[in-house]
């Protein structure tokens, strides 16, 4: 599944002139977002004794990453271009232990009254090619400032503790082989996904039967 809501009227780009003011504004929105999961996470342990998330990892994207995408997206290295079609300059990923808490995450941060959704792609339902699966986010919130609001994007990258080994192996053999691994290495990446989403959904029955036999002990 793929939502893009990015055509609203969200002004994000024309309150960043500098690269510092870039780094200060994205560094800001991943702290409100950071601050965001924290809170939902102790709120989730204190009503139902369990924690979603595993941990957090957080980063803004490095400027000469940046101008290389928008190189090689055919942009103009400009402040306006990076603020207006790179969405990953700011980024989170969460990591959590099954794949139900995925979509249980997504939604709790989707309902927050201050960020607004711009993108959704499901890559569990729909996997890249490459066996790829993780859910992704784009979001827009409010970064308050003294003398104005500026409106800041966020991707926020949801996938369980199997799929980011997968996917941070996979980024490093792509790095190594600069996008053109030899075919073998690819196919078996790719059926040590299938054995990861099949890891996943037995992680889960078994789960799921275990906390059925507590709920029936507790009754």
């Amino acid at each position: 599944m793929e939502l893009d809501l990015s055509g609203s009227n969200i002004k994000i780009s024309d309150d960043m002139h500098t690269w510092e003011e870039v780094n200060l504004l994205y560094n800001a929105a991943l702290k409100q977002i950071q601050t965001k999961i924290e809170i939902l996470n102790e709120e989730f342990q204190e009503v139902h004794r369990y924690n979603p998330i595993e941990h957090v990892k957080a980063r803004v994207k490095g400027a000469e990453s940046i101008v290389k995408k928008l190189k090689r997206n055919g942009y103009e290295s400009t402040i306006e271009n990076m603020v207006r079609y790179v969405n990953d300059i700011a980024g989170i990923r969460i990591i959590c232990s099954f794949t139900s808490d995925i979509y249980r995450i997504a939604e709790m941060i989707s309902s927050q009254k201050d960020i607004q959704v711009l993108t959704i792609k499901d890559y569990i339902m729909n996997p890249k090619d490459s066996g790829y699966r993780s859910y992704h986010m784009i979001v827009s919130l409010p970064v308050y400032l003294s003398d104005r609001i500026v409106n800041v994007k966020v991707e926020i990258q949801i996938r369980t503790v199997a799929m980011d080994f997968w996917a941070s192996l996979e980024h490093k053999i792509q790095y190594k082989f600069e996008g053109k691994a030899p075919v073998h290495i690819n196919t078996e990446l790719y059926e040590c996904a299938k054995m990861v989403a099949d890891l996943d959904a037995r992680m889960l029955s078994l789960n799921d039967e275990i906390q059925a036999i507590e709920n029936t002990t507790a009754n």
